[in-house]
């Protein structure tokens, strides 16, 4: 719900509040009334502006438990099509007890943010399965990086696509035919094979899979981190990652 929503509906619910007894039912007070009982709320307002905002607080708050409760539901129905797509790259511990999606794009500058914490939790916590899904969304150069980091593992294989992860994460510059078959070259693979594979259809069957299932979990935006039990849209620090974690754990 948006701010001025948000505020629409807590002066709606504040009204009810402060509202006489026996006189909610606007319509059918006299003019007179209406204009008293205008005036009594305006009063009762501007000597409580505190309540505008702990009405706005609950419905915030019931707003996230709406959305918390959707996310898990669309996470239960496309489980298999999220963990178990037999296309996406995994990562961490393949036989983790914990499994950790990760919607990514390579020019997000959250998503670079987010990248060291992820790897930190996955390295220390030693328990985890971590799936990338590639979701270019920023442009040109993210879908070219993306089409590239697909073609890799279709190519070389899941080692190669790390390493080729790992650097397009870094890379500053335009993502064109020349600096891909650099970093092909750097990281000792073919360029010219990944070259040719970037375009071909199976790269992008695995972009349009990916992009469709963004879709039908309502999924704009990167990072977005899919645990068993909940979406996270958004950046969200190592602790908190943590944290998360292990409320998965406990649930299970």
């Amino acid at each position: 719900m948006t701010a001025p929503r948000l505020v629409s509906a807590a002066l709606a619910a504040t009204l009810a509040f402060a509202a006489p007894a026996g006189a909610l039912d606007v319509t059918q007070m006299t003019d007179a009334e209406r204009e008293a009982f205008r005036a009594e709320v305006r009063a009762y307002l501007l000597e409580n502006p505190e309540v505008i905002m702990e009405a706005v607080a609950v419905l915030e708050e019931r707003d996230a438990a709406a959305q918390a409760a959707a996310d898990t539901e669309l996470v239960q129905t496309y489980a298999e099509e999220i963990f178990d797509d037999g296309y996406s790259w995994v990562g961490g511990n393949p036989d983790g007890d914990v499994t950790l999606v990760e919607f990514i794009d390579y020019r997000c500058s959250y998503c670079r943010r987010a990248h060291e914490d992820v790897n930190e939790l996955v390295e220390t916590d030693g328990n985890i399965r971590l799936v990338i899904k590639e979701f270019p969304i920023l442009g040109p150069d993210s879908l070219a990086s993306s089409r590239f980091a697909v073609a890799v593992k279709q190519v070389a294989g899941d080692d190669a696509y790390h390493l080729a992860k790992e650097a397009l994460i870094e890379m500053t510059g335009e993502a064109n035919e020349t600096t891909l078959a650099r970093l092909a070259e750097t990281l000792g693979l073919d360029a010219d094979a990944i070259l040719v594979q970037m375009e071909s259809e199976e790269v992008t069957a695995v972009l349009a899979e990916t992009r469709a299932l963004a879709q039908r979990l309502g999924i704009n935006g990167t990072p977005t981190f899919v645990l068993p039990d909940r979406m996270l849209r958004g950046y969200v620090p190592l602790e908190g990652m943590r944290e998360m974690v292990a409320d998965v754990r406990d649930a299970g």
